[in-house]
């Protein structure tokens, strides 16, 4: 995953990152080949008429769990693809972020613009006012 670092100090998180990366995908792997693995000796198993009557000794629940271990691995074959999937969508979040705040920065300075407008109007008006209720009185020359 690449990471958006403020001030360039995080060249040890990337490191950490891909570490991790690399692990869980050595993990997945072996657990997608294991269960793979046991799902390919059920198939052969049911397939081979000397163990099919051993088959039948096995609990019927174990049986019932073949479709939920098959399921499994197809969605542990997936896991690396949605991994890279999510990992693109956070790096242009990551992206968006830098944008919000430059037009963060833009709205404040326009609202800061406006205020300051807003108040030299005022200010004006209440000279004017001011001026057209206290009339100044001029001395003979």
């Amino acid at each position: 995953m690449k990471m958006a670092t403020a001030g360039g100090g995080g060249g040890n998180v990337k490191g950490t990152i891909s570490r991790e990366g690399t692990a869980k995908s050595i993990v997945t792997e072996q657990i997608s080949q294991a269960v793979q693995s046991t799902s390919n000796l059920l198939h052969l198993m049911q397939q081979s008429s000397p163990s099919q009557t051993q088959l039948m000794k096995l609990p019927k629940n174990l049986l019932a769990k073949t479709p939920t271990i098959k399921n499994t691995g197809q969605m542990l074959e997936q896991m690396p693809r949605v991994i890279s999937l999510l990992d693109a969508h956070v790096d242009s979040g990551l992206q968006s972020v830098l944008h919000l705040k430059t037009v963060i920065q833009l709205l404040e300075n326009m609202e800061s613009c406006q205020l300051s407008s807003l108040s030299r109007a005022h200010f004006s008006q209440g000279e004017s006012q001011h001026a057209s209720q206290h009339p100044e009185v001029s001395s003979p020359p």
